[in-house]
C-alpha cells in the first residue's frame, strides 16, 4: 500500500479542493489517502461538503490560513510534522502556495521519500509590488530544490514557471491538468434551467450573464461591469448579470453596480452570493464572462463548457488551454474592452451561435478535464517517482 499524505491550503471553493477531493478518493486500491487542510476564510465559500460528498474524510489544521503568520505559520508547520510522523507517507503532495511551503518543509524535514507539488495558479504578476513577487519567486525557488517533482496543471504555466520565473529546470515539471466530476453538468440541464430562471423571474427571451468567482482584485470585476454598462447600451437584447461569489469587495461592487443601473436607467445585476449546485446554475446562464488579471486553470470555464454554456474570457494564465477559441467561446487578447463587448453583444443577440457553441463544450472538456484522467496521470507520476527513488 502506497500511503498519500495530501495537503491543501484550505478547504474553500474552487479548483484545489476537488482535485484534492478526486485524488483521494478515486486512486487505485493500491493507494491510501490523507487530505488535511485549513478552514476556509470569512467571505468564501466553504467546501467540506465536497469530500463528504465522497466519502473522503479530512483532518482541519487550524493554524494553516492563507496570509503569513509567523506564530501561526511555526504552529501549522509542527502539527504538519506531528501528522507525517503519525502517518508515515510514502508521498506527500501539497496543492498551492501556503500548504506548498509549510507542506514540503515538513516532508523534507521528516525525510518523506517523496515531495511532489503542485502549483494551482501563481502569485508572479498582478497580485503583489516588485519586491514582495521576488520575495516569493525566491521562497518558492528554495522549496523547488526539496522537492521531487512539481506539477503544472496546463502547458503555459509551465512555460511560465520554468522559463519565464525560472523556478526550477523545466524537468522537473509534469503537465497534469486539473480533472473534474462533470457528469452533473451534462445531465438534467433542461429541468435545472428552467428552476433557475423561475428562481430569478427570468423569461427566456433575456439573456443570463453570469461571472463566477471570489469578488477580489485579480478577478477584475470592475473592469468587467464597464464592458456591462457598454453591452447594455449596444445590445438589442434584455440582458441580467448574474454576479456568483463573495469577497472583500462585495461592498464597493454593489455600488458599483447601482451606479451603473442609475446611468443607464435599467437593472441589470443580481449578486447571488456562493451557489453551491452550480450546474444548476450554468445550466440556467446564456453565458459565462471571465475578466481575471491571471489565471492558473479557470475552473469555472470548464465548468461552464460541460454544462454547454459559451464563454467570454480575457487571454491569461492557462485560459487557452481551457477554451477553445472560436468553438466553444471567444478569448480576448490585452484586455480590449471593445473587442470583449462585441463579443458578449454577439453571443447575446445569436442563438444559433450560441447553439453551436453549446454543442462544442461537452466534447472539448469530457475527457480531458474529468477526474479518472487526473487519477491516472497521477498515479503514472506517483509509481515513477517511487520507482526512481527505489533505484538511486
Amino acid at each position: 500500500m502506497i500511503k498519500v499524505l495530501r495537503i491543501i491550503n484550505r478547504f474553500n471553493l474552487g479548483g484545489p479542493t476537488y482535485n484534492a477531493t478526486f485524488l483521494s478518493a478515486f486512486l487505485s486500491e493500491e493507494f491510501e489517502t490523507c487530505l488535511i487542510g485549513g478552514k476556509h476564510e470569512e467571505h468564501e465559500g466553504e467546501s467540506l461538503f465536497i469530500p463528504q460528498k465522497y466519502e473522503v474524510e479530512v483532518k482541519i489544521v487550524d493554524d494553516l490560513q492563507r496570509s503569513l503568520n509567523f506564530s501561526a505559520d511555526k504552529k501549522a508547520l509542527a502539527e504538519i510534522r506531528q501528522i507525517i510522523r503519525d502517518y508515515k507517507p510514502d508521498i506527500v503532495h501539497t496543492h498551492a502556495s501556503k500548504a506548498g511551503a509549510l507542506g514540503r518543509q515538513a516532508a523534507y524535514k521528516e525525510n518523506v521519500p517523496i515531495i511532489v507539488h503542485t502549483f494551482h495558479g501563481h502569485v508572479f504578476h498582478s497580485y503583489f509590488g516588485r519586491l514582495k513577487t521576488l520575495f516569493y519567486k525566491k521562497v518558492e525557488r528554495r522549496l523547488a530544490r526539496k522537492t521531487d517533482a512539481i506539477v503544472a496543471i496546463s502547458p503555459i504555466q509551465k512555460q511560465e514557471l520554468s522559463q519565464e520565473h525560472k523556478i526550477a529546470d523545466s524537468s522537473k515539471f509534469h503537465v497534469i491538468p486539473l480533472g473534474f466530476d462533470l457528469d452533473k453538468f451534462h445531465t438534467d440541464k433542461e429541468k435545472k434551467r428552467q428552476e433557475f430562471r423561475a428562481t430569478y423571474n427570468l423569461s427566456e427571451e433575456q439573456i443570463a450573464i453570469g461571472i463566477i468567482g471570489r469578488l477580489t482584485a485579480i478577478k477584475n470585476h470592475e473592469w468587467f461591469f464597464k464592458a456591462i454598462r457598454q453591452l447594455s447600451l449596444d445590445c438589442e437584447k434584455d440582458i441580467k448579470v448574474f454576479v456568483i461569489g463573495d469577497g472583500e469587495l462585495m461592498d464597493e461592487l454593489q455600488n458599483l453596480a447601482r451606479e451603473i443601473e442609475e446611468e443607464v436607467e435599467k437593472k441589470l445585476f443580481v449578486f447571488t452570493s456562493w451557489i453551491k449546485n452550480v450546474d444548476w446554475a450554468l445550466a440556467g446562464l446564456d453565458l459565462v464572462a471571465l475578466s481575471s488579471l491571471n489565471e492558473g486553470t479557470p475552473v469555472s470555464l470548464i465548468e461552464a463548457q460541460a454544462s454547454g454554456t459559451p464563454i467570454v474570457t480575457t487571454n491569461v494564465g492557462g485560459v487557452k488551454d481551457v477554451v477553445s477559441d472560436g468553438e466553444t467561446g471567444f478569448v480576448i487578447n490585452d484586455f480590449k474592452l471593445d473587442d470583449y463587448v462585441l463579443k458578449l453583444k454577439d453571443l447575446a443577440e445569436d442563438e444559433n451561435l450560441r447553439k453551436k457553441m453549446s454543442q462544442n463544450g461537452w466534447n472539448h472538456v469530457e475527457h480531458k478535464f474529468h477526474y479518472r484522467r487526473l487519477c491516472a496521470d497521477m498515479e503514472k507520476l506517483y509509481k515513477e517517482l517511487l520507482a526512481k527513488k527505489k533505484r538511486g
